[in-house]
């Protein structure tokens, strides 16, 4: 069997059944929590033996999509709680909920708005010899 997920050189899965998957990914959630380590999809993908390209594929067929979705967001839910206890680096936890997550920045510019300038003219009138009475 390689390490990519897939038994030999054919397409058969490496996990057969929602279960059999279900139970691999408990046993990461487990052994990291019994570490202390924090929960990561390459660290998932390594648990399982498959490599995290395969991790996403699996997540792509339908009996597999719950499993992964929910990995997912096990993962996601701890690098939020770790950014906001200061836990994590802030650098990489950006960038990794940016990346795999789907999360981004965003700055609202209402241009919707009408640019229309008045011009009042509030000076006084030059009287008839010339002078202003302003002034």
């Amino acid at each position: 069997m390689q390490g990519n997920g897939y038994i030999g050189n054919t397409n058969a899965l490496k996990y057969k059944t929602e279960e059999e998957l279900a139970k691999g990914i408990e046993a990461y959630f487990n052994m990291c929590d019994e570490k202390e380590k924090p929960y990561t999809i390459s660290g998932l993908a390594l648990s399982l033996g498959i490599d995290r390209a395969t991790l996403v594929r699996y997540g792509d067929r339908d009996l597999f999509a719950t499993q992964i979705k929910n990995a997912k967001q096990r993962v996601q839910a701890q690098l939020e709680e770790n950014a906001l206890t200061g836990k994590g680096n802030p650098t990489f936890t950006i960038f990794n909920l940016k990346n795999n997550y789907g999360w981004v920045d965003k700055q609202e510019i209402d241009n919707k708005t009408t640019n229309r300038v008045t011009i009042i003219n509030s000076l006084p009138r030059d009287d008839e010899d010339g002078h202003n009475d302003w002034c």
